[in-house]
């Protein structure tokens, strides 16, 4: 039997999700079309969004779907800095933080090569946590050059939660948008678009429990955003093409329910992550764990922990082997490991990075999966020791 931990990468489909879409899957219908079946598809892709940005807190006109989570975070990155380029070509800096997922980094690099941004890497401490009073002295010397802020509202690896409230409020000072990628924060932590004072969120539908390929932007009223994909002119000219009305249906069901469960759920998870971690570090030496100590400022859902002397790869094998699977949180290129930028950016030495394991916990999730682990882990950290880093004499 699997013990599956890798909830962060994709979660199960909620039930309810799984219903509305085999329900939907069945019907026939462009939601751009006029005749009958176009405009029960269209009624279908309407309300969808009024139940994505009610369980969100925003307005449905806010909301702009996408095929995901990295199309989202590209929208925001690249059709926000080129509208504010375009209202004023001074604006050229692009904030994000140094532990971003990879879908706000690259474009945001990919945009210091190809479209003239001036790219800053925000620092984070220790914790992962952004170092505040660095966006604050950023802004003070550069506040009139600067497009977008984008800051992450939870990181993917170990589970930091970001200070947004003191990120919109220095913001705000300059006239600077903010976007945030939230795809990890809803269903664990509160999540409201309006209360956030943020001008543009970013959600996924597979990490909420609905399917895959969905994804949206939420983004306030009267944000100027430039189009990145073109086309028939769908979602107000913002994002086309044609909208899959079952997929959105589910995807809207999963978030609605998600949010809804999370009172209860939260606390759950929290419990059996407290469980993991206590006991990976109470049977296993120089297990370390990374993030927030405070349980108040991370993920309830996320352990993330390094094992010094040991691949984290190796540690993935082994543990897939034994009926475990979770995630090192890490890139691997061309067959070479690297270590976490994540880790890297919050001061682990590239070493002690190495040697990553992130377990991320979920509604299927149950005290059989954290045993199975911490059966399991104790033996597999002493044979990934044993076998060495790759390219360490």
């Amino acid at each position: 039997m699997t013990a599956y931990l890798d909830h962060a990468a994709t979660t199960p489909m909620l039930p309810v999700a799984a219903r509305v879409l085999a329900e939907q899957a069945v019907r026939t219908g462009n939601p751009s079309s006029l005749h009958g079946s176009g405009r029960a598809a269209r009624r279908v892709v309407e309300e969808s969004r009024e139940r994505l940005a009610a369980a969100l807190g925003a307005r449905p006109s806010e909301v702009v779907w996408t095929s995901g989570g990295t199309e989202a975070d590209n929208l925001a990155v690249k059709g926000l800095f080129w509208a504010r380029r375009t209202q004023d070509p001074g604006r050229r800096r692009l904030l994000v933080s140094a532990v971003e997922h990879h879908a706000v980094l690259d474009p945001a690099f990919w945009m210091a090569e190809h479209a003239g941004a001036e790219l800053v890497l925000l620092p984070v401490d220790a914790d992962g946590v952004l170092d505040v009073e660095a966006l604050r002295d950023e802004l003070e010397r550069n506040g009139d050059q600067a497009a977008l802020i984008s800051v992450m509202w939870a990181n993917n690896e170990v589970g930091a939660l970001q200070p947004l409230d003191d990120v919109v409020a220095l913001a705000r000072r300059h006239g600077v948008p903010v976007h945030a990628d939230a795809v990890q924060a809803v269903g664990q932590v509160p999540v409201d678009f309006a209360a956030s004072g943020l001008d543009a969120l970013t959600v996924s539908g597979h990490k909420a429990g609905g399917p895959g390929g969905t994804g949206a932007l939420l983004a306030r009223r009267g944000l100027e955003l430039t189009p990145v994909l073109h086309g028939g002119g769908q979602e107000r000219g913002v994002r086309s093409g044609t909208l899959d009305f079952a997929l959105l249906a589910s995807f809207a069901a999963a978030v609605d329910a998600a949010v809804a469960a999370r009172p209860s759920s939260a606390p759950r998870l929290a419990a059996l992550r407290d469980e993991l971690v206590a006991g990976v570090l109470g049977t296993v030496p120089g297990a370390v764990l990374r993030g927030p100590a405070d349980a108040a400022r991370r993920l309830p859902a996320n352990a993330h922990l390094t094992f010094a002397g040991c691949e984290g790869d190796s540690l993935l094998y082994l543990l897939d082997s034994a009926g475990v699977e979770a995630s090192t949180g890490s890139a691997c290129q061309a067959g070479v490991p690297r270590p976490s930028h994540v880790l890297l950016a919050m001061g682990v030495s590239e070493t002690d990075a190495r040697g990553a394991l992130r377990f991320t916990l979920g509604h299927t999730s149950t005290s059989d999966d954290v045993a199975a682990v911490l059966d399991v882990l104790p033996g597999v950290v002493e044979r990934a020791r044993a076998a060495g880093l790759a390219g360490v004499a």
